[in-house]
């Protein structure tokens, strides 16, 4: 059996030689972890972790700057390539000075046995799960959409502990491609619709035809002038904001009844396989056709409240706002933005969500809804070292 085959040895010079060729190999004491295939997707940056390649990096995953969650040390374990050959690693020198400066007494540490102590075969992190997709609730060899609400009170700690593979989600090869989209298909797709609208709309605007408030009263009706369009657009753009929120929060964060088999298997079509596998890049924008079927319903909406151009002026900033927010959204899983910038913050806000605050951070493109709605994670905070 593949489980019970002994953890290959590596060496030193073996690690320094693949690291050097451009591999990201990290240590946690003894255990050996490739993060080549992860190193883009870091929240923190890839050249964060590229600094630490060959190191170990136990300290690191408890902070500062970030506490690693449960979450992330069990991810971390699906890079699990084999030990260090007994002797070839160090002791981590921030554990050393802490063991030196123990009480200001020195010479209480004895520095052959914390050697000793990381020559000691090392296991898991007890906080650690490890991913085993042979022993896992589910088959991963077959489609996981009618599998899944099977699962009942297990669904929920299961959905919300991610995974690196991809997801299989129907029997038929056509509906699996309907459910999946490359993430410039959105922008192909919907921003000819955005300019096409917009064009529409200002043109109608400047007919002078339309007036505000007059359904009610003729007399008191209020004209829009075409050079009120940015701004009806704009608001369109904040309006999808608050909806984006919503959404998110209440319609894929319902938590589905356990004794409902639909409702859990819903649940994981609409949101539930994102957290499962958040970095399947066919599945982290919203496929044309269904999101045809919602666009369409909220511009129906806006039809019925609105005087026709006004409405549709406020659907296209909308629009516009819901294909900004997919391509963030792509690229918060995907893109490597640079420290210190907006997109950095919110990279590493999204990634929290996904793995440590299901519960909170629901914004993706703004974290402004957050504030009011009380969801916002809260900052780290650690401890000052003396």
């Amino acid at each position: 059996a593949m489980a019970a085959a002994a953890p290959r040895s590596f060496s030193a010079a073996e690690v320094r030689a693949r690291c050097a060729q451009g591999a990201c190999l990290v240590r946690c004491r003894r255990r050996l972890y490739d993060l080549s295939g992860f190193v883009r997707l870091h929240p923190g940056g890839e050249q964060l972790l590229r600094r630490r390649a060959g190191t170990d990096v136990s300290a690191a995953l408890d902070g500062p700057p970030h506490r690693h969650s449960a979450n992330a040390r069990r991810w971390l374990e699906q890079y699990y390539v084999g030990e260090m050959e007994p002797g070839e690693e160090q002791v981590p020198r921030r554990l050393l000075r802490a063991l030196r400066g123990c009480l200001g007494h020195p010479e209480l540490v004895d520095e052959k046995a914390v050697d000793a102590a990381a020559q000691t075969p090392t296991r898991m992190d007890p906080r650690c799960k490890t991913v085993d997709v042979e022993k896992d609730l589910v088959d991963w060899q077959k489609p996981l959409l009618w599998q899944v609400g099977y699962l009942g009170e297990k669904y929920d700690e299961w959905v919300h502990q991610p995974v690196d593979r991809p997801i299989r989600l129907f029997h038929s090869d056509f509906l699996e491609s309907l459910s999946k989209t490359a993430w410039y298909v959105v922008f192909m797709v919907w921003a000819p619709v955005v300019l096409y609208l917009s064009w529409v709309s200002y043109t109608s605007l400047a007919q002078g035809n339309t007036r505000l408030f007059s359904s009610f009263t003729t007399e008191y009706s209020i004209p829009v002038h075409k050079y009120c369009f940015p701004f009806i657009f704009l608001l369109g753009m904040f309006l999808w904001s608050l909806l984006e929120y919503l959404i998110h929060r209440f319609v894929f964060h319902m938590k589905p009844p356990a004794s409902n088999y639909y409702l859990i298997t819903l649940h994981f079509l609409l949101h539930g396989q994102h957290h499962k596998s958040p970095f399947d890049s066919s599945r982290l924008v919203f496929p044309p056709v269904p999101a045809s079927l919602v666009i369409g319903f909220f511009y129906g909406i806006l039809q019925l409240l609105l005087p026709e151009v006004l409405g549709l002026s406020v659907f296209v900033g909308g629009l516009c706002g819901y294909v900004i927010y997919d391509m963030m959204h792509y690229y918060l899983h995907y893109g490597s933005p640079k420290k210190g910038t907006y997109l950095y913050g919110l990279k590493a806000y999204h990634v929290k969500h996904h793995f440590e605050h299901q519960k909170s951070g629901f914004g993706i493109s703004t974290r402004f809804w957050d504030r009011p709605f009380r969801t916002l994670i809260p900052e780290e905070t650690f401890e000052k070292e003396d």
